[in-house]
């Protein structure tokens, strides 16, 4: 069996295609196809407004900003998760407040934040970042309330879960980065997600005073327009201290004909993950998906007891599981500012037994069952 790695992207002809005739275009990068590719990511998963740019950690930086996090104020998010989730938050001087997990859904836990922010006094914290880990939509309505009760914002991290979505108290379907009830929400298109544009990433809002300022803030703090004065077709003006986050319009052609194809690839997804669960119920613990959920499933997590065994048995079989995640508050970098104490028990029990499985759209029947086979014969000795 040839090697079958944890993720793949899956490019075909039309994208290839759509590619080299933008090669052949006048503009490579700041041209008509970034917009489209902005309109039409929008369009998909319901929200006003969408930003693209070069990935999804520029993308959560520039959330934090547009959102006007300053030096030593305070964010909360999940320690299971990759570490740009955090990490944002000290681009920007901030600190980061990590929350526990939720055993069964791998999600930040709703009651460990509601319970973290309420020991606090009013105003300690200003924002939240929520996780969908591994495409599982995290159920942001109860956020929003809990948000909206200490004025605080929410950044949805979406990057595992374009196509996912949750079912909320009205019956009403909240596709992931809609906006409905997070202030903005971020993406990535590196290889291993769904929509592969080799980097790159789009942060959705439906706030048209937060596009303006990610907008601005993507592009060096430069633009043509409110300009306090006009010298000529030519001028411009740095209105603030932004950056270059730009994604070009290679990228954006190939991410276009890959965002008509995510509906797809989500059901090929659900596909595998339903025959995931057919051969482990009642032997191997998985990822539960909470009623009225649509797990986009970027990732198909296990738990097992000894993880590092299976991880060298799979190997050897040319299977290449992977773990997600380290828990990032046990990251040297963490540890040395102070994280070292932290209580974050459900965590780092699961990361003791954290195991990734293959899961992408191309992964054949025959890989699949290959892949169950190995698990099953490992854990049956």
């Amino acid at each position: 069996m040839k090697a079958i790695p944890y993720g793949r992207q899956n490019i075909q002809q039309d994208d290839i295609d759509a590619v080299v005739k933008t090669l052949s275009s006048d503009f490579l990068t700041q041209g008509p196809k970034v917009k489209e590719f902005e309109d039409k990511f929008a369009k998909y998963v319901g929200a006003k407004y969408a930003v693209a740019v070069n990935n999804a950690t520029s993308g959560l930086h520039l959330a934090v900003l547009a959102l006007g996090l300053k030096p030593g104020e305070r964010v909360i998010t999940t320690p299971i998760t990759f570490a740009a989730s955090a990490n944002c938050v000290r681009y920007a001087g901030g600190e980061v407040w990590f929350a526990d997990i939720d055993s069964e859904t791998y999600l930040l836990s709703f009651e460990k934040t509601k319970k973290l922010i309420e020991s606090k006094p009013k105003g300690f914290f200003k924002g939240i970042i929520p996780v969908d880990f591994a495409g599982l939509p995290v159920n942001l309505e109860e956020f929003r309330n809990l948000a909206d009760e200490h004025n605080l914002w929410i950044i949805e991290d979406a990057a595992h879960a374009p196509g996912g979505y949750f079912i909320d108290s009205k019956g009403n379907e909240q596709k992931c980065g809609n906006g409905n009830y997070a202030d903005i929400a971020v993406f990535s298109f590196h290889p291993v997600k769904h929509i592969a544009c080799g980097e790159g990433g789009m942060v959705t809002t439906n706030s048209e005073v937060l596009y303006k300022k990610l907008s601005l803030l993507r592009t060096h703090g430069i633009t043509k327009e409110n300009m306090q004065e006009n010298h000529g077709g030519w001028y411009y003006e740095m209105q603030e201290l932004g950056f270059n986050y730009r994604l070009t319009d290679i990228q954006s052609a190939l991410g276009i004909t890959q965002l008509c194809k995510n509906d797809a690839g989500v059901k090929r997804r659900n596909e595998i993950a339903d025959a995931y669960k057919n051969a482990f119920e009642g032997v191997i613990k998985y990822q539960h998906l909470p009623n009225g959920t649509y797990n986009a499933h970027h990732l198909f997590v296990i738990e097992v007891d000894n993880r590092k065994g299976l991880y060298d048995f799979l190997r050897a079989h040319n299977i290449f599981a992977q773990i997600h995640y380290i828990p990032v508050h046990t990251l040297p970098y963490y540890q040395g500012i102070g994280y070292a104490v932290a209580d974050l028990s459900q965590a780092e029990h699961y990361y003791s037994k954290c195991i990734s499985l293959p899961m992408y759209p191309s992964l054949t029947n025959k890989e699949h069952n290959f892949v169950i086979e190995k698990v099953l014969n490992y854990m049956n000795g």
